[in-house]
């Protein structure tokens, strides 16, 4: 069914970017437009994982670099039953996190300095479990594809802009042409948006659903989002602000909201996920948040924002941090 909503969601993202082509360059440049979507879906289906990971500079670790972290990732794969993805870390101070990979056996998690500074351990084990929910429900590649495909319509509406401020188009059809590419700059961008939103709201809630069973702590998670949540407003991610097709990737929204690029959250609210975990917690008996028994490992103060966590007290001796 998944690999069914991709082709469903190539199939409306080619036809907006053959639309805007049509209007750049009537039907010479829909035939260019269609010739070009088919290349660049081909394209991003092998290679927009490692595009998106590029675009974070994110940097592979493994047991050595960052052994607590590569641990968490290896114990919560063998809990889903899923290969061991590989790990990756990129530079910001926003905590955040994503994975991507066309499927399973070629999947990458990605999580941001940030956060492993700013979560205590078992708040990043509910966060990667999520993260490795996307990947056993093959959302990874739909997500990965569609932040791809919808930077692509974002950069041509853009060129579009740019030919509009020097009169561009002018001669070719008058007012109509002017319209047109009015309408593109406009329409084209917010349709792949709406496209991106379609695919992210849903599936969250999935995955924290999975995500939560897979580390067996539903308020793992839950404190993980309002610690997010809490930090994503106040600190940018600067990557994430210039590429804001790749925001529906994240767990919670990197986007600051300051541009005209987030009048449209591609996240669900974040008090509903959370209210949704407790209902969860409750339901496997833990109302209180993690018990004693059962956890990766040693207990920590989740919803304490006091609580560091592990990597925060090596980063005071080591300003390289774990991750190298």
């Amino acid at each position: 069914m998944n690999y069914v909503k991709t082709a469903m969601l190539l199939a409306v993202l080619t036809a907006i970017f053959v639309a805007v082509g049509a209007l750049i360059g009537g039907q010479t440049g829909m035939v260019i437009a269609f010739v070009f979507a088919l290349g660049m879906n081909f394209f991003s289906y092998w290679n927009s994982d490692k595009m998106v990971l590029r675009m974070y500079g994110a940097h592979e670790v493994d047991e050595r670099s960052s052994p607590e972290y590569y641990g968490i990732v290896r114990e919560l794969a063998q809990r889903a039953g899923l290969p061991m993805p590989k790990v990756y870390v990129m530079d910001s101070p926003q905590p955040n996190a994503f994975a991507t990979g066309r499927n399973p056996a070629n999947a990458a998690v990605c999580a941001s300095t940030g956060l492993l500074q700013a979560l205590s351990r078992d708040e990043v084990a509910g966060v990667m479990a999520h993260e490795l929910a996307h990947i056993k429900n093959h959302d990874t590649l739909t997500m990965t594809i569609a932040a791809a495909i919808g930077g692509a319509i974002s950069m041509l509406a853009q060129y579009m802009q740019f030919g509009a401020m020097f009169g561009g188009h002018r001669e070719d059809r008058g007012g109509l042409g002017m319209i047109g590419t009015l309408m593109a700059i406009i329409v084209a961008p917010l349709a792949a948006m709406l496209v991106q939103m379609a695919i992210s709201r849903s599936r969250e809630y999935v995955a924290d659903d999975v995500g939560a069973q897979i580390c067996g702590r539903p308020m793992w998670l839950a404190s993980a989002l309002a610690k997010i949540q809490n930090y994503a407003h106040r600190i940018p991610n600067e990557e994430a602000e210039m590429a804001p097709a790749t925001a529906h990737m994240f767990i919670i929204n990197p986007l600051t909201g300051q541009g005209m690029d987030n009048l449209f959250s591609t996240h669900p609210n974040t008090e509903n996920r959370i209210a949704a975990l407790e209902a969860l917690a409750r339901e496997m008996g833990q109302p209180g948040g993690p018990r004693d028994d059962g956890g990766l490992g040693r207990d920590s103060n989740v919803g304490n924002d006091k609580d560091p966590g592990p990597w925060a007290q090596q980063r005071s001796r080591d300003a390289s941090g774990p991750w190298g």
